[in-house]
């Protein structure tokens, strides 16, 4: 900042400090006189660039399925800044508030909320690093997001204007503006913790060559490192390290080891070191003070490395540099790259940081709830202990979070956990503050390094990561608290670092002796000799590994924690053994037989956290792996947690193909990253579609995002579960019937002996159609059905069935352990009394067999007795027939059902294949043509059979499938093909398609192989469905059978049809309701949680409607109140359309 700068920035605030009015009048010309203070290019007129990448009034638009909203952002620069502006005053008549009031910090608030919501819109290319808010006049509030995302509005610093005067803060405004990424504290702190990692290692290589012990060595470094760390942080008053380093012990090398053993001991227990007062840190480091004796030489570069600034180390990175700079065949590695800390953020914030920061949120939202006064009045002294109240607790239960990495290494994992998770508690603290005015909250009783558990086998790792912890702790004491001295002891013994095997305990190991010659097994060690007579290389005879054995060995047991991050090492299967060792490798594989011999030594860390996840023990979990994770053998581990009956595991995050850096030699390496919970959960897939290479050799990386369910291969299927039932689908599809009684079973002999007339109008002895009936030869059975008698008119009408039952059924119903059958023997256990009324008026009925290699359909008479292992569709018409019997429905039936058996046979689960399935919207014409295909199917197998009595329709549809894969027929299949007339059935079919994919307005898929398109079908089934339920809501129900489904509709709609008034919304009641909270921040929940699940606007009455118990004037009052609190934190989207007004949440906006 030079005197010409200076000049500028004091006409600007000569202008501006302390002005007040509009800001919409006022913030061009605000920000315009900024960009001249600051000597920064001022925008171009808006529209005279492409994309607009840096205005006024950036367009921002937000989509939805009926309309497109555009919003304004005051000023942004792309891939810089996005500001929005307000103007408070002095008089509460002007502007956005009197400064300093309630409604004043409101405006700001909701400015916050607004330039977020702008911020993350999927329109821009790009998240601005720097959010900021302006009261024109007074001061700006900055928020970063170099990590991607800003934190809450508690996360900001608060920047006066006056304050531009100041050569930092005009400096740092001139880099907002041109160079963002120079203000990036990740790079820079990288930077000072190679540097002084560099200076640890040249000490370290000294010590090593004069013979001293490598567990000494790291030992007495390490104290060097907290030291020199506790004096720039001022825990060590005076730089008494520095001086006397300088001072007494470079002139006096001799003096240096037992005086810095007197300061370690004294660090130890508390007390005084020559003038200066010690606190008193025990912990584990300085429990052993024992030094080594220094020449001046190596003390100059002790001296080096304190002169560096400490305070600045990124602990992040300051494990594996130190671990590097610690050990000798890893020292010539320290100059190799690290693990970028925005690599371990993108398994830490998914996995931890999401789930608090949405219970954030939601205090967040009830203290607007809380807070509420009358416009210009201030909360009460009530309001705001309501207020404190929620906070506090939030704090508390962040409090009792406990986050484990069972591999940790240095600590990484942890220390970035630890370093979020104190940002979320500062911004708490920042929103109590702005609550309650100044607080004293206990340190003892916030965020600490107790939380933070690990499990590392390395000793020298496990107590790196306990100092890294330690150090990012002590970090963020002296932000929050400056020079304050911490309680003591500064460091506490919490024994959260835990000093052994991760996946393997066991309580010894000796030589595994062979039981045939007694002698001690060992193998290969992989050393090579030249044989004496070719010269060749070949294995060492001589060079023998032990294999041992491993006593009481048994499955390592992980201390109780919420979430699990971690990155285990990257040893693959091949070589276990070799790393491993043949005992420990042959051991594990035995106490762990649920995973497959050939998995990646990860899956045995992945397997164990998600069977704590699986029992609700964890709530969720993620690990880094190599991308061999997708592989057969690794991926059956993960199937068998996605597939359980009960508390299925879902991946929730993952990322198929990341660049990463190995920690141990530095190298460029593949990896996926997996994260799974219990919870319904939309799965987020991350795939790297760009990388390049910055200034430090760290990979930028650009994302595609794909939603849905995320499959075992790290892929993502159509989210099939995230369908609605549709109503006008209710009702017209069941499961058959359910004798359970041999007895009921007739064939037409013993039927004849009853002297009833078959299948008649009157008669009780029906049809029997079983799924083998179906897909096979027909047996011609019938069933005895006296639904609706009682057992005092079948013994005087049907004497004769009566005695047959008494025989055969009633002896087996008497040894059943269900009353209600003892009680109605003589009747179906299933007799599905509601659906019968919906085939009593129809003369046939569609039915499909319950499980079957191929799915068709077919009808069949109304009379007849379709049993359990069938579906019955209580439709007749050949239109309905011809769609389900399609390739879009049999598709969609197949992905959506389950599997049986020996042969993985389709099952035909009618929730999820029929309830949500949305038949098409067809014209009359396309109609017809479906009606007709549909009758000419079933006519046609029909009398192929009736020709044939020996073809059935699987092997119609065996052949079928042969003729669709292109396969050649055998002489055996052309025989069956003439009789059969299969491609007559295929064209049938192929017409029906084609007529179908038209009624769908799909004919751009129409005649393509099906591999091709299952995805695209798939996904237009989805979005149609969400469509119709979208419909449903609204009132507009497309019943597949209205005079039957809704006959008072069909009668009003007959009656009204003359008149058609103007659009109103209309409410239904979905086929599934949540229950309606009763306490306030609970129904905010619900509501949120039901917009973010749909991507479909809502109005209040429809919302409303979809939770238990009657509308009422304070059911409804709460959700337009919870409604508003939504959409002024940003999260919803609003909109007017012919005076209704609907909401939809806004991180779902489609786009256009």
């Amino acid at each position: 900042m030079n005197d010409v700068d200076r000049q500028r920035v004091a006409d600007f605030l000569n202008k501006w400090l302390g002005s007040e009015g509009n800001e919409r009048a006022n913030y061009q010309t605000f920000f315009g006189d900024l960009c001249v203070a600051l000597n920064v290019p001022a925008p171009p007129p808006k529209g005279s660039e492409e994309g607009d990448r840096y205005c006024f009034d950036k367009n921002i638009k937000f989509f939805s399925e009926k309309a497109e909203t555009t919003r304004f952002a005051d000023f942004y620069k792309e891939s810089h800044f996005l500001i929005e502006a307000k103007q408070g005053s002095t008089n509460s008549s002007k502007g956005h508030g009197k400064r300093g009031t309630k409604g004043y910090r409101d405006e700001m608030q909701k400015a916050f909320n607004q330039a977020k919501s702008y911020a993350y819109n999927r329109m821009l290319p790009s998240l601005p690093p720097f959010l900021l808010t302006c009261d024109i006049g007074s001061h700006f509030e900055v928020w970063q997001g170099f990590s991607g995302e800003y934190g809450s509005y508690g996360a900001r610093q608060t920047i006066n204007l006056k304050d531009l005067a100041q050569p930092e803060i005009f400096d740092r405004f001139v880099a907002i503006f041109t160079d963002p990424q120079s203000l990036n504290p990740e790079k820079y702190r990288a930077r000072v913790t190679r540097e002084v990692a560099a200076e640890l290692a040249k000490l370290s290589r000294w010590l090593e060559e004069q013979g001293y012990e490598a567990h000494a060595t790291a030992n007495f470094l390490m104290r060097c490192i907290f030291t020199m760390f506790a004096e720039d942080v001022e825990l060590l008053k005076g730089e008494v390290f520095t001086k006397a380093l300088r001072d007494r012990w470079i002139p006096n090398p001799h003096t240096f080891k037992p005086e810095i053993e007197q300061l370690w001991q004294t660090m130890n227990t508390g007390g005084t070191f020559g003038f200066e007062r010690i606190l008193r840190f025990n912990g584990s480091f300085f429990e052993d003070a024992t030094a080594f004796e220094l020449p001046k030489e190596q003390l100059e570069v002790l001296y080096a490395a304190a002169a560096k600034d400490w305070s600045q180390v990124e602990p992040a990175i300051f494990g594996t540099l130190l671990e590097r700079a610690l050990e000798k065949k890893e020292r010539s590695r320290l100059g190799a790259h690290y693990t970028p800390r925005s690599y371990v953020e993108r398994l830490v914030r998914p996995v931890v940081m999401e789930p608090l920061r949405q219970q954030w949120d939601e205090v967040e939202l009830e203290l607007r709830r809380i807070l509420v006064t009358p416009e210009g009045k201030e909360p009460t002294g009530l309001q705001q202990k309501k207020a404190e109240q929620e906070i506090a607790q939030f704090l508390t239960q962040l409090r009792q979070v406990r986050i484990l990495d069972p591999a940790c290494g240095t600590g990484n994992f942890l220390y970035v956990t630890l370093d979020l998770l104190k940002g979320l508690e500062q911004e708490a603290i920042a929103r109590l503050v702005d609550v309650a005015g100044n607080v004293q909250l206990n340190v003892l009783e916030q965020v600490n390094p107790a939380q933070f558990l690990g499990i590392e086998i390395n000793p020298r790792a496990a107590a790196i990561a306990e100092l890294v912890i330690w150090i990012g702790y002590l970090q963020w004491y002296f932000k929050r608290y400056g020079n304050a001295a911490p309680p003591e002891p500064v460091l506490q013994a919490f024994g959260n670092i835990e000093c052994r095997d991760a996946v393997l305990a066991y309580d010894g190991r000796e030589p595994d002796l062979d039981p045939k010659t007694g002698e001690v097994r060992s193998r290969w060690g992989g050393k090579m000799m030249k044989h004496p007579v070719t010269g060749e290389d070949v294995p060492d005879p001589l060079d023998r590994v032990v294999i041992y054995k491993y006593l009481n060995a048994r499955a390592a047991e992980w201390p109780e924690a919420d979430y699990i991050v971690s990155n285990p090492p990257f040893i693959g299967k091949i070589n276990m053994r070799e790393s491993l060792g043949d005992g420990y490798t042959e051991t594990l594989r035995r106490i762990n037989k649920s995973i497959p011999d050939s998995v990646d030594l990860v899956m045995y860390w992945w397997n164990q956290a998600a069977e704590l996840t699986h029992q609700s023990k964890v709530k969720r979990f993620g690990f880094i792996s190599t991308n061999s994770i997708s592989q057969t053998y690794n991926r059956r581990v993960i199937e068998s947690y996605l597939e359980a009956k009960k508390n299925p595991l879902k991946l929730f995050f993952a990322v198929p193909d990341h660049p990463w850096i190995d920690a141990q030699d530095g190298a460029s390496i593949r990896i996926a990253i997996t994260a799974a919970t219990t919870m319904i959960q939309p799965g987020t897939l991350a795939e790297v579609i760009a990388e390049a290479k910055n200034s430090n050799e760290e990979a930028s990386l650009l994302f595609s995002f794909n939603y849905g369910c995320i499959t075992p291969s790290l892929t993502v299927n159509v989210d099939l579960a995230s369908v609605k039932s549709l109503k006008s689908n209710s009702g017209m599809a069941c499961v058959g019937y359910q004798p359970t009684g041999q007895g009921f079973i007739v064939d037409r002999e013993s039927a004849n002996k009853l002297n009833i007339e078959l299948g008649s109008k009157d008669s009780v002895i029906l049809p029997l159609l079983s799924g083998r009936d179906i897909t096979q030869k027909h047996r011609n059975l019938y069933a005895i059905d006296l639904f609706g008698l009682e057992i005092e008119k079948v013994q005087e009408e049907y004497p004769l069935i009566f005695q047959w039952l008494i025989d055969r059924v009633k002896p087996e119903r008497e040894q059943n352990n269900n009353p209600t059958l003892r009680k109605h023997w003589w009747t179906f256990e299933k007799s599905r009394n509601t659906f019968r009324p919906a085939i009593k008026i129809i003369n046939r009925f569609i039915v499909t067999s319950l499980t079957s290699k191929h799915r068709f359909f077919t009808f069949e008479m109304s009379r007849t007795i379709a049993d359990s292992t069938t579906v019955i569709f209580a439709l007749d018409n050949g239109f309905h027939f011809g769609v389900i019997s399609s390739q879009i429905h049999v598709l969609w039936a197949t992905e959506a059902g389950s599997r049986l058996g020996i042969g993985n046979d389709p099952r035909y689960i009618k929730t999820v294949c029929f309830d949500p399935f949305p038949f098409p919207d067809p014209t009359p014409e396309q109609k017809q043509k479906i009606r007709e295909l549909g009758d000419r199917l079933d006519s046609h197998r029909k009398q192929v059979q009736a020709a044939h009595p020996d073809i059935t329709i699987t092997g119609m549809y065996n052949l079928l499938e042969k003729l669709r894969a292109g396969e050649p027929f055998t002489d055996a299949d052309r025989a069956y093909n003439n009789r059969a007339l299969v491609s007559t059935l295929k064209q049938i079919h192929d017409d029906l398609d084609t007529a179908v994919f038209a009624a769908y307005g799909w004919q751009d898929l129409a005649g393509k192989p099906t591999t091709e398109i299952t995805e695209t079908i798939l996904e237009r089934l989805v979005a149609l469905n969400a469509e119709r339920a979208a419909e449903e809501r609204n009132g507009h129900i497309r019943w597949l059978r209205p005079e039957y489904q809704a006959p008072e509709q069909v009668q009003s709609t007959q009656t009204t049809l003359a008149g058609i008034g103007d659009e109103a919304e209309t409410i239904t009641t979905p086929v599934e309701q949540q229950k309606w909270p009763s306490q306030p921040k609970d129904q905010l929940a619900a509501i949120r949680d039901l917009l973010r699940s749909s991507s479909g606007a809502w109005t209040v009455v429809q919302i409303a409607n979809q939770f238990t118990g009657k509308n009422t004037q304070k059911k409804l009052e709460a959700v337009g109140e919870n409604l508003d609190r939504l959409e002024w934190f940003g999260l919803l989207v609003k909109r007017e359309d012919t005076g209704i007004t609907y909401w939809q949440y806004a991180e779902l906006q489609q786009t256009a």
